[in-house]
């Protein structure tokens, strides 16, 4: 697929557009950011849709425009955008890396290297490591600190890509194996069927009489950049995206003791084994056999756990937490399906740093098949996304209400806001419009490198103030680029419990926050939850099906989760 290649570039055009000077250049900037968050969520591949129609198609797809859907032309047919190029001579910095550290933004980035010639990571680590940064005006060395820090944390997690980012092309390419009609049956195993947050390389499973051409078809997709090795059971290629992918195609007998063993985890596996052996069964990828070496199971999952005296364990909960414990007493938990949720509690439109109007969202929450959703705007301590303060909201909520009226039963749009907890733990709006609204989503978005003891009261300040539906990616981690920041969510969740509070599962991909552990360690309170996809474009609402897994991973069931309900029932459960 070139829609996370198209997506990176635009990203990139974006940050150098922003650094232009030009009357236009806010606009461009947002357009390709816009562009950039479409493509990202796009579950079709742009290239089919090009290949279908041309730039007419292109221009079906909503936010896209001429100008872009030429560019995305440009680059589909040529492997280039001219615009593009011209941007990386002028200037040769790069800003995808450089931004994933925390404290970089473009301008910063920009500033770095004509200060000291920064145009990468290697140069501004050969540059904190001789003490220059703490010699520039506006930093210092807590800066310089922070930036190490930084550096290190994006570097732990070099070789994991998001769950977002591995998922779309490991089904791009069992759809593709499929379709083909050379393969019987394919399915993803691995980390990615786990649904983990982030992915170390993708596991496919195929049965097929033809290995050798599933094999041929396999290495000549679009998305390998080379083949590591090719064989007739297994090949592994090296993907695009930045990770390895791994192709075996199984003997239809084995296919569900193949799947039950490269699904993992391997701790998950190791104590299934030892419950085999206590039976007396030997299992591996190819079945389970008893003491005589006969195969009694092999063909499916659910015959596999069976035999073993099991229910079948859903892949999203086999991490080796107590889920085989359960499976044996038959009380595994009922979890959430990912066709669950009736509302978004958790979105933003162009009134502050969104791509869409209301109407925009609104209408795609719809055709996503949501009754209601939350319009949160951000609030007015945070400038950079353009934050909102008590007499637009007044304004905006006008607007809310007449389009409610218009909408009748059919959907409901809530009022609210995503309001900043402020260093001393108050809301970053008056009493009066926070009393007004009917969900008031509260998140840190500054001062992250407080004490935890600090930061715990920070949070339960704001969750006593009787103002607060639902707390915010509750540790503000950003996964591969800002660790959560240090909190006591046990009593972050005593507090939410005494206070009537939901704490939140931002299902942006880059958040996942509340994380499974998480969501493990507080569901021992008497605590809901809100699964939210922090929408800033309408095509955000997929992202959904991302925090669905991530509660299914901390054994979250549907009556826990507040959005799970038919809008009465969610607002009582919300209730101040």
């Amino acid at each position: 697929m070139k829609n996370r290649e198209l997506a990176d570039i635009f990203t990139e055009m974006a940050s150098f557009e922003s650094l232009e000077e030009s009357e236009n250049a806010r606009f461009k900037t947002r357009a390709y950011q816009k562009v950039a968050g479409i493509l990202d969520s796009l579950q079709e591949d742009i290239a089919e849709i090009y290949k279908k129609g041309g730039v007419k198609a292109l221009m079906e797809i909503p936010g896209i425009g001429k100008a872009i859907a030429e560019k995305i032309e440009e680059y589909l047919t040529t492997g280039k955008i001219a615009k593009y190029e011209e941007y990386k001579a002028k200037y040769p910095i790069d800003f995808k890396e450089l931004t994933k550290i925390e404290g970089i933004g473009t301008k910063t980035a920009l500033s770095l290297y004509k200060e000291l010639g920064i145009k990468n990571i290697a140069d501004l680590k050969d540059a904190i490591s001789r003490g220059e940064i703490s010699k520039l005006p506006g930093f210092g060395e807590k800066s310089e600190e922070l930036l190490d820090k930084g550096i290190k944390q994006l570097e732990s997690s070099k070789g994991r890509l998001l769950l977002s980012e591995a998922l779309p092309v490991a089904e791009f390419i069992v759809e593709r194996l499929r379709k083909s009609g050379l393969a019987e049956k394919v399915e993803i195993a691995g980390s990615t069927r786990r649904m983990r947050d982030t992915i170390g390389d993708i596991d496919i499973l195929a049965i097929g009489t033809s290995s050798s051409e599933i094999m041929d078809l396999f290495t000549g997709l679009e998305d390998v950049e080379r083949t590591v090795v090719k064989g007739p059971s297994k090949t592994t290629v090296y993907l695009k995206i930045g990770t390895t992918c791994d192709l075996r195609v199984i003997e239809p007998g084995s296919f569900g003791a193949a799947m039950q063993y490269f699904t993992g985890s391997k701790d998950h596996n190791i104590q299934v084994r030892k419950v085999a052996i206590n039976k007396g069964y030997k299992l591996n990828e190819y079945g389970l056999y008893d003491r005589a070496g006969n195969m009694v199971s092999g063909v499916g999952e659910q015959e596999l756990y069976n035999k073993l005296g099991m229910d079948w364990i859903p892949p999203e909960m086999r991490e080796n937490r107590g889920e085989i414990e359960l499976a044996m007493k038959h009380k595994l938990p009922n979890l959430i399906q990912y066709s669950s949720l009736k509302g978004d509690f958790h979105t933003h439109t162009k009134d502050t740093d969104g791509s869409n109007t209301l109407e925009e969202m609104v209408e795609y929450a719809r055709k996503y098949g949501l009754e209601y959703i939350a319009t949160t705007n951000h609030t007015k301590s945070l400038k950079v996304a353009r934050g909102m303060d008590e007499a637009r909201f007044s304004e905006y909520f006008s607007k809310v209400d007449r389009l409610n009226e218009e909408l009748g039963k059919d959907f409901h749009i809530l009022k609210g806001a995503e309001v900043d907890i402020l260093k001393d733990g108050s809301l970053d709006l008056d009493n009066k419009t926070l009393g007004d609204m009917e969900c008031v989503v509260a998140s840190v978005h500054s001062n992250f490198n407080m004490a935890k003891d600090e930061m715990t009261k920070r949070v339960t300040t704001a969750l006593e103030s009787g103002y607060v539906n639902i707390l915010g990616h509750p540790t503000g981690r950003l996964i591969n680029e800002r660790p959560p920041f240090q909190i006591d969510l046990e009593k972050v969740a005593e507090s939410a419990e005494s206070n009537n509070v939901v704490l939140e599962i931002n299902a942006f991909p880059t958040r996942l926050d509340l994380k499974d552990t998480d969501i493990m360690l507080t569901s021992k309170f008497r605590v809901n939850y809100a699964i939210d996809s922090d929408a800033h474009n309408i095509s955000h609402y997929s992202v959904l099906k991302y925090g669905i897994g991530t509660a299914r991973r901390g054994w979250l069931e549907p009556g826990r989760v507040v959005n799970t309900f038919h809008l009465d029932k969610a607002l009582r459960m919300l209730k101040k």
